[in-house]
């Protein structure tokens, strides 16, 4: 079922449309994305820290995602975001390359930067609530794979996806002006 969804998504060569086409349209589309997916990391890492997926988690991860999205937007946009297109473009895309081929490699290289600074966000978090600094930098070295192994499924096959998709219905090609 996802796979197909992410199929319909990017046929009939529709793909250029799907992305942003200028910087207005990135904030934009940064803003949805970012809280796509910083509401699910934070029920994620609840979940994991509860030992299971419960409305407990659910509420503890929404209460803590106003703080943990205005901290992730800035890092989007003015950290990451130019890190993993000047990475993509100079080390592995060419101009030729397919439109999926490019959204396949800046969302990867999103994921991998957000997943490193957002698991250190993580561990200081935990660090506040507990009051174990010291142990900040052990939970951010064990938090970096358990965000990485969900993050990227989640970025490739629900969220970019289900984003690319709601963004162009809501903006179409155009209505966003420069």
């Amino acid at each position: 079922m996802i796979v197909l969804f992410v199929v319909k998504t990017l046929r009939f060569g529709k793909e250029l449309d799907i992305m942003p086409q200028n910087k207005r349209e990135s904030l934009i589309y940064t803003v949805i994305m970012c809280g796509f997916m910083v509401l699910w990391m934070s029920i994620y890492n609840v979940a994991l820290q509860h030992g299971a997926l419960t409305f407990s988690a659910v509420v503890t991860g929404w209460i803590g995602f106003p703080i943990a999205y205005a901290f992730a937007i800035c890092c989007d946009w003015f950290v990451v975001s130019g890190l993993a297109k000047g990475i993509a473009f100079r080390y592995l895309l060419k101009p030729e390359d397919s439109p999926l081929k490019k959204i396949l490699c800046i969302s990867g290289g999103m994921v991998v930067g957000m997943v490193i600074i957002m698991s250190l966000y993580g561990a200081c978090e935990g660090a506040f609530h507990t009051g174990n600094w010291s142990a900040v930098p052990a939970n951010w070295l064990m938090n970096i794979p358990r965000n990485f192994i969900m993050a990227l499924p989640v970025q490739f096959l629900v969220a970019g996806p289900l984003v690319r998709r709601l963004f162009r219905a809501a903006f179409p090609v155009g209505t966003v002006l420069a």
